[in-house]
């Protein structure tokens, strides 16, 4: 028995907003609730309701630069630049720039829709 799986079909999120989500390890593509780790391109002037999700989330950012409203405060990741932010944390993600941005997100426990809380526009 292998010790080890090699992700080469990840689970491609369905979006309306223009967003490439690919999930490599989680809930839908591998079963894991333990953790999750997604491949994004967020376009141009995207952006995500607010939202206190039940996990940690980490956002590692590998071109382009990103946008995150945490509680109150602005702050904007670039390139090789990452961030750690804390469950039960309001945060708004977005990209108001004119390039896309493309990172990577873990999410520990996993991603799950039912435990993000977005908030309504």
């Amino acid at each position: 028995m292998k010790k080890y799986f090699i992700q080469k079909a990840p689970f491609v999120v369905p979006t309306t907003d223009g967003k490439l989500i690919e999930e490599h390890h989680g809930k839908v593509a591998t079963a894991n609730e333990e953790i999750s780790i997604a491949h994004m391109i967020a376009p141009p002037k995207w952006s995500e309701p607010f939202q206190t999700p039940e996990f940690d989330e980490y956002t590692y950012i590998i071109s382009g630069k990103k946008q995150f409203i945490i509680e109150d405060e602005v702050v904007i990741l670039e390139a090789g630049q990452s961030i750690k932010i804390e469950k039960n944390t309001r945060v708004q993600y977005s990209n108001p720039f004119d390039e896309p941005c493309e990172y990577i997100a873990v999410c520990k426990p996993a991603f799950d829709f039912a435990k993000v809380h977005r908030e309504e526009n």
